[in-house]
């Protein structure tokens, strides 16, 4: 996904073509940043360049989808941020419940 070097963070194509691609189908950018973990700044950057046909991204085959095409695809990035979700929640869930005695519902 990213790597970390001494000016920042840097994305690979294929990460930065879903998040534009996120975008574009719909989701607000400041949604998708948030969830990503990117600044809203990289990912307007990304978009601008996807709209201006400069980027190597999925955007120029978002027309040539069929639409069931594309719906899949959608489902598929929301299960994938679904199951992102989940992991998190359940990582949660076993913090917290390391947390509590035992005896403390008593």
């Amino acid at each position: 996904m990213s790597e970390i070097s001494k000016f920042g963070r840097r994305y690979d194509r294929e990460f930065k073509a879903k998040a534009v691609a996120l975008v574009l189908n719909g989701r607000s950018q400041g949604e998708v940043s948030r969830d990503l973990g990117v600044s809203a700044w990289s990912l307007g950057e990304w978009v601008k360049q996807a709209r201006a046909g400069h980027a190597p991204t999925q955007a120029a085959t978002l027309d040539a989808e069929s639409p069931e095409q594309r719906e899949l695809r959608r489902l598929r990035q929301e299960n994938d941020y679904l199951r992102q979700q989940r992991d998190i929640l359940k990582k949660a869930l076993g913090i917290l419940s390391a947390e509590v005695p035992h005896n403390a519902s008593r």
